[in-house]
Protein backbone atom coordinates (compact mmCIF):
# COMPACT_ATOMS: atom_id res chain seq x y z
CA UNK A 1 0.00 0.00 0.00
CA UNK A 2 1.36 3.42 -0.97
CA UNK A 3 1.25 6.13 1.64
CA UNK A 4 -0.23 9.49 0.80
CA UNK A 5 2.27 12.12 -0.38
CA UNK A 6 0.39 15.05 -1.87
CA UNK A 7 0.73 18.82 -1.59
CA UNK A 8 -1.06 21.86 -3.01
CA UNK A 9 0.64 25.25 -2.92
CA UNK A 10 -0.51 28.58 -4.29
CA UNK A 11 1.79 31.57 -4.47
CA UNK A 12 4.03 33.73 -6.64
CA UNK A 13 7.14 32.78 -8.57
CA UNK A 14 10.19 34.41 -6.94
CA UNK A 15 12.51 34.36 -9.98
CA UNK A 16 12.50 33.21 -13.58
CA UNK A 17 12.22 29.44 -13.99
CA UNK A 18 15.42 27.59 -14.92
CA UNK A 19 15.04 24.95 -17.65
CA UNK A 20 17.61 22.26 -18.34
CA UNK A 21 17.98 18.93 -20.08
CA UNK A 22 20.60 17.05 -18.01
CA UNK A 23 20.20 13.91 -20.15
CA UNK A 24 18.83 13.55 -23.66
CA UNK A 25 15.03 13.56 -23.41
CA UNK A 26 14.95 14.25 -19.65
CA UNK A 27 13.67 17.82 -19.13
CA UNK A 28 13.72 19.65 -15.81
CA UNK A 29 12.35 23.05 -14.84
CA UNK A 30 13.07 24.56 -11.41
CA UNK A 31 11.70 27.68 -9.71
CA UNK A 32 11.16 29.01 -6.19
CA UNK A 33 7.61 29.76 -5.02
CA UNK A 34 6.69 32.25 -2.27
CA UNK A 35 3.52 31.42 -0.34
CA UNK A 36 1.99 34.06 1.94
CA UNK A 37 -0.08 33.33 5.02
CA UNK A 38 -1.89 36.04 6.94
CA UNK A 39 -2.35 35.58 10.67
CA UNK A 40 -4.13 37.56 13.35
CA UNK A 41 -2.24 37.84 16.62
CA UNK A 42 -3.67 37.97 20.14
CA UNK A 43 -3.44 41.76 20.02
CA UNK A 44 -5.72 41.80 16.96
CA UNK A 45 -3.01 42.99 14.58
CA UNK A 46 -2.42 41.06 11.41
CA UNK A 47 0.96 39.63 10.53
CA UNK A 48 2.23 37.98 7.40
CA UNK A 49 4.22 34.76 7.24
CA UNK A 50 6.06 33.98 4.00
CA UNK A 51 7.36 30.52 3.16
CA UNK A 52 9.59 29.68 0.20
CA UNK A 53 9.47 26.33 -1.60
CA UNK A 54 11.69 24.91 -4.34
CA UNK A 55 9.59 23.46 -7.16
CA UNK A 56 10.78 21.00 -9.82
CA UNK A 57 8.84 19.83 -12.86
CA UNK A 58 9.78 17.07 -15.29
CA UNK A 59 8.91 16.10 -18.88
CA UNK A 60 5.97 17.87 -20.56
CA UNK A 61 5.17 19.81 -17.40
CA UNK A 62 8.75 21.13 -17.46
CA UNK A 63 8.31 22.30 -21.07
CA UNK A 64 5.19 24.30 -20.17
CA UNK A 65 6.93 25.53 -17.04
CA UNK A 66 9.77 26.97 -19.12
CA UNK A 67 7.30 28.76 -21.36
CA UNK A 68 4.85 30.26 -18.84
CA UNK A 69 6.58 30.46 -15.45
CA UNK A 70 7.85 34.02 -15.11
CA UNK A 71 8.95 36.03 -12.11
CA UNK A 72 5.97 37.36 -10.13
CA UNK A 73 3.41 35.13 -11.84
CA UNK A 74 0.80 33.53 -9.62
CA UNK A 75 0.73 29.75 -9.83
CA UNK A 76 -0.96 26.82 -8.11
CA UNK A 77 1.22 23.71 -7.82
CA UNK A 78 -0.19 20.26 -7.19
CA UNK A 79 2.45 17.67 -6.56
CA UNK A 80 4.38 15.62 -4.05
CA UNK A 81 7.26 16.07 -1.66
CA UNK A 82 10.61 14.51 -2.52
CA UNK A 83 13.71 14.20 -0.38
CA UNK A 84 17.21 13.82 -1.77
CA UNK A 85 19.94 12.55 0.58
CA UNK A 86 23.70 12.51 0.10
CA UNK A 87 27.02 12.88 1.92
CA UNK A 88 28.88 16.15 1.54
CA UNK A 89 32.63 16.51 1.05
CA UNK A 90 33.15 16.26 4.83
CA UNK A 91 31.22 12.99 5.02
CA UNK A 92 28.21 14.55 6.77
CA UNK A 93 24.70 13.44 5.85
CA UNK A 94 22.80 16.17 4.01
CA UNK A 95 19.23 16.25 2.74
CA UNK A 96 16.97 18.56 0.77
CA UNK A 97 13.18 18.44 0.54
CA UNK A 98 11.45 19.97 -2.49
CA UNK A 99 8.14 19.78 -4.34
CA UNK A 100 7.78 17.80 -7.57
CA UNK A 101 5.08 19.50 -9.64
CA UNK A 102 2.66 17.09 -11.28
CA UNK A 103 0.10 19.74 -12.23
CA UNK A 104 0.40 23.53 -12.65
CA UNK A 105 -2.30 26.17 -12.94
CA UNK A 106 -1.34 29.73 -13.82
CA UNK A 107 -3.14 32.80 -12.50
CA UNK A 108 -4.34 35.39 -15.03
CA UNK A 109 -2.04 38.19 -16.15
CA UNK A 110 -3.90 41.49 -16.22
CA UNK A 111 -2.73 44.46 -18.25
CA UNK A 112 -2.21 47.64 -16.26
CA UNK A 113 -3.38 50.08 -18.95
CA UNK A 114 -6.28 49.18 -21.24
CA UNK A 115 -6.88 52.74 -22.49
CA UNK A 116 -4.82 52.37 -25.70
CA UNK A 117 -5.92 49.55 -27.99
CA UNK A 118 -5.22 48.84 -31.64
CA UNK A 119 -5.45 45.75 -33.85
CA UNK A 120 -2.15 44.33 -32.59
CA UNK A 121 -3.26 44.63 -28.97
CA UNK A 122 -6.61 43.02 -29.79
CA UNK A 123 -4.87 39.95 -31.21
CA UNK A 124 -2.48 39.82 -28.27
CA UNK A 125 -5.49 40.13 -25.98
CA UNK A 126 -6.96 36.99 -27.55
CA UNK A 127 -3.73 35.07 -26.91
CA UNK A 128 -3.66 36.55 -23.39
CA UNK A 129 -7.15 35.17 -22.74
CA UNK A 130 -5.95 31.73 -23.80
CA UNK A 131 -2.91 32.07 -21.52
CA UNK A 132 -5.10 33.10 -18.56
CA UNK A 133 -6.90 29.79 -18.75
CA UNK A 134 -3.72 27.72 -19.06
CA UNK A 135 -3.65 24.58 -17.00
CA UNK A 136 -0.86 22.03 -17.31
CA UNK A 137 -1.38 18.38 -16.43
Amino acid sequence: MNHLNSIILEGNVVRQAEFSEPAKGFKVCKFPLAVNRFLKGEDGNGTEEVSFFEIEAYGKVAEYCEKYTTKGRGVRVVGRLKQNRWKDSDGKNVSKVFVVAEHLEYKPIFKKDDSQKDDKESSSEESSKKEKELTVF
